[in-house]
C-alpha cells in the first residue's frame, strides 16, 4: 500500500510540474520556490499547536487546489504559481514520508512517526 500511495504522490508532483509549465515563468522558478512552504514551520517557535496549525494549513492540498483554481480561473499567474508550489511541495513531502502534523509533536504525522527513532 505504501508504494501505491508514493506513486500517487509522485503523479501529483508531476502534475504540478505540468501545471507550472502552463505559467509564464522561467523553469528555474519552480526549484527555487519548491521549499518555500516549509517557512510555515516558524510556528513551532511559538509552540507545537501553533506550529502544527500553520504547517498543516500550508501543506493541505485543498488550499493548493483553491489557489490554483483562482490563479488559472482569473488569469492571475502569481496565484497560479503559489498554488502549484503548494501542491507540488505537499506531494513531495508525502513522497518522503512527511505528513500533516498532530499537535503533540512535529514528528507525529498522519503518515506515522518520522525521524531516527520512528520504528522504536
Amino acid at each position: 500500500m505504501k508504494n501505491l500511495l508514493t506513486l500517487e504522490e509522485l503523479g501529483q508532483l508531476l502534475l504540478s510540474v505540468f501545471l507550472f509549465n502552463q505559467l509564464p515563468y522561467a523553469w528555474w522558478v519552480f526549484p527555487a520556490c519548491i521549499l518555500l512552504p516549509d517557512l510555515s514551520m516558524v510556528g513551532y517557535l511559538h509552540n507545537t499547536r501553533t506550529g502544527a496549525f500553520l504547517y498543516n494549513f500550508f501543506h493541505h492540498k485543498l488550499l493548493a487546489v483553491l489557489v490554483i483554481g483562482i490563479g488559472f480561473g482569473f488569469n492571475i499567474p502569481l496565484a497560479g504559481l503559489a498554488g502549484v508550489i503548494l501542491f507540488g511541495h505537499s506531494s513531495m513531502d508525502r513522497i518522503f514520508g512527511y505528513g500533516l502534523k498532530y499537535n503533540d509533536n512535529f514528528k507525529n504525522t498522519h503518515l506515522g512517526v518520522i525521524g531516527q527513532n520512528a520504528r522504536a
